[in-house]
Order: structure tokens, then sequence, then C-alpha cells
């Protein structure tokens, strides 16, 4: 009789463990994998890179509570002007502070759409199906001209 219990318990221990093993958290957006979005064919327009500060000012961070030292790190690619496609990964020292930053680029999306609802409506759509996905203290933001390629390349 032990050893039957003992037998119940293994198999299910074994299939508890396994059961958690395809669980797994999605990994943290990488500075690296933004190679392979902005080779994806997402973008419809050359994009021009940022630096942190800029990304800092562009993205109203200090209005959303953030001071600078808690943007880590980060890759920001924009378009010049011509469309409204552009890649952030912005790195956080903490989960608290990307959530503050979601909500600054949640707000500069919407600004983004009303400035240009009358001057490039055809860059709506691009807006309106943007990316913002936090993963513990990072940050993606993407809008792109075909945001599924992107989300391809993403795995």
């Amino acid at each position: 009789m032990n050893r039957i219990i003992s037998l119940l318990f293994t198999l299910l221990l074994a299939l508890s463990l396994s059961a958690c093993a395809g669980q797994a958290a999605s990994p943290v957006w990488t500075v690296d994998g933004a190679a392979g979005l902005l080779e994806s064919g997402a973008f419809s327009d050359e994009l021009e890179e940022l630096d942190c500060d800029t990304a800092w000012m562009l993205y109203g961070l200090e209005e959303a509570g953030l001071t600078r030292d808690q943007l880590t790190h980060g890759i920001i690619r924009r378009s010049a002007g011509a469309t409204c496609e552009e890649l952030a990964i912005l790195i956080f020292t903490d989960e608290a502070a990307a959530q503050s930053a979601a909500n600054a680029l949640e707000a500069y999306a919407q600004a983004q759409m009303d400035n240009n609802r009358d001057y490039r409506p055809a860059e709506l759509p691009k807006l309106e199906n943007k990316v913002l996905d936090q993963r513990e203290n990072t940050l993606l933001f993407l809008v792109a001209a075909q945001p599924e390629l992107a989300e391809a390349a993403m795995g």
C-alpha cells in the first residue's frame, strides 16, 4: 500500500512540475533583440537612431514622475518625419518605473494620433495598432506599417 501511495505521489509531483514548465514567463525585451525587429520588414521608413536623453524628453518621462537615472539603457529608432513609425526598447531600474513609463508612452501615442489626425491621416492606423508591452523592468514600444511582421519576429 505504501508503494502505491509513493508511486501516486511521484506521478502527481511529475505532473505538477510539467504543468509549471509550460507557463514560463515571457522573456524580457533586450536591446540586442531590436535588430530582429528592425530587419523584420515591419517598417516602411528608414528609422534614425536617438539616444536615451532625447527619448527621455520626447516621451515625457519626467512628467510621468520619473527621474532620468531610472532609464538605464535603451535603443530608440524613429522616423525622421515622413511617418510615425518608431521602435523603442527602454530599460528601467525597476517594474514600477517601467509601468510609469508605459503610461507616458500611452499618452505620447495618443498625442501623436491627435497631432497627425489632419496632418498625416494615413499614419493613424499605425498608431492605433501600436505595440506597447512591459516585461518586468523593460518596455517595448513599436509603431510600424506592418506590426504583424514585427510580432512574428518577436517569436
